[in-house]
């Protein structure tokens, strides 16, 4: 499993918010639901996405951007349309003066704006949870971000029009994976421009050593690795294997180890309600009480306190 394919592996959309904005100018709207990640796809028109700080980005049809939490953001016409709208927390939704909006402006079946025919056509989906397998990449990701048409083409457009729209029978999870698919399709495109600066560990996957034993590891965590027994697969002696990791991915083999299988772990408290004995086997631990310790010197909190908070941000 590559680090692109973490996203879809590990923590992936779950009721992602997903909608079809539709405006006619001006328009604005303010957006401050501290939202992990969020992506704009232009399907008509034209908008500008305005950071508080930092250099806005204009989109035209065709062209996504890519906005990373929790900084707020505007989303407008021109950059001096006053707002309309603010969204806050949990997709809820109000005037500027703070009167609510909910429900004053849907459109239908995950459309929301002025008019379904507006001038301006905007599809946005947004990961509500953060993972912290993703944010090993995400965190590599400037906090706004735009890819155009000249330097990538989205085969997903007309798919996420034609089924954003639908009100069928698990939609929410077609289109959980759908957001997945546009997210994997503009990153792998972010990645390869000059101007990206993709983590150390994300260049490394091209090397034909270091590239062979950061997949070992992902793709079996749970497996008793040492230096050694990776620099055998590599086909490698055991002390040049440590001396090119080190260099290319910036830390030492065991540390990028225990911090994939402590993220492996986190995500697995954050889904469900599986026990910490069968997590530690999962991730590479040979008892709750190791996990434990090594989860505590990692994140600052036991394995407990992890979740607890984890299930008291899900129902905030």
């Amino acid at each position: 499993m590559d680090a692109l394919a973490g996203l879809l592996e590990g923590p992936r959309a779950r009721g992602a918010f997903m909608i079809r904005a539709c405006f006619d100018p001006p328009w604005a709207v303010r957006v401050e639901d501290r939202a992990p990640l969020t992506v704009m796809l232009m399907v008509r028109g034209e908008a500008v996405v305005l950071p508080d700080t930092g250099e806005s980005v204009r989109l035209r049809p065709g062209d996504l951007a890519i906005a990373r939490g929790p900084a707020p953001y505007t989303c407008a016409d021109a950059p001096d349309t006053a707002p309309q709208a603010l969204i806050l927390p949990g997709a809820e939704c109000r005037h500027p003066d703070g009167r609510t909006l909910n429900g004053s402006m849907d459109l239908g079946v995950r459309s929301w704006g002025g008019r379904l025919d507006g001038g301006t056509v905007l599809l946005i989906g947004t990961y509500l949870m953060d993972g912290e397998i993703s944010n090993r990449l995400l965190d590599a990701l400037p906090p706004l971000l735009s890819l155009t048409t000249d330097v990538w083409e989205c085969p997903l457009t007309p798919l996420l029009m034609a089924e954003i729209v639908r009100d069928e029978p698990g939609q929410e999870v077609v289109l959980d994976r759908m957001l997945d698919l546009l997210v994997i399709a503009a990153l792998r495109a972010w990645f390869s421009r000059p101007e990206a600066e993709a983590p150390a560990w994300y260049a490394a996957l091209a090397d034909p050593v270091v590239g062979r034993v950061l997949r070992l590891m992902q793709d079996d965590p749970a497996h008793p690795w040492t230096v050694a027994s990776l620099a055998a697969k590599a086909g490698v002696s055991r002390a040049a294997l440590a001396r090119r990791f080190t260099e290319l991915v910036g830390e030492p083999v065991m540390a990028y180890l225990t911090g994939w299988r402590l993220a492996l772990a986190a995500d697995r408290l954050r889904e469900g309600p599986a026990t910490l004995e069968a997590i530690a086997r999962q991730v590479g631990y040979g008892s709750a009480f190791a996990l434990s310790s090594a989860f505590k010197r990692g994140y600052g909190v036991s394995p407990q306190e992890f979740r607890a908070r984890a299930a008291g941000a899900r129902t905030s």
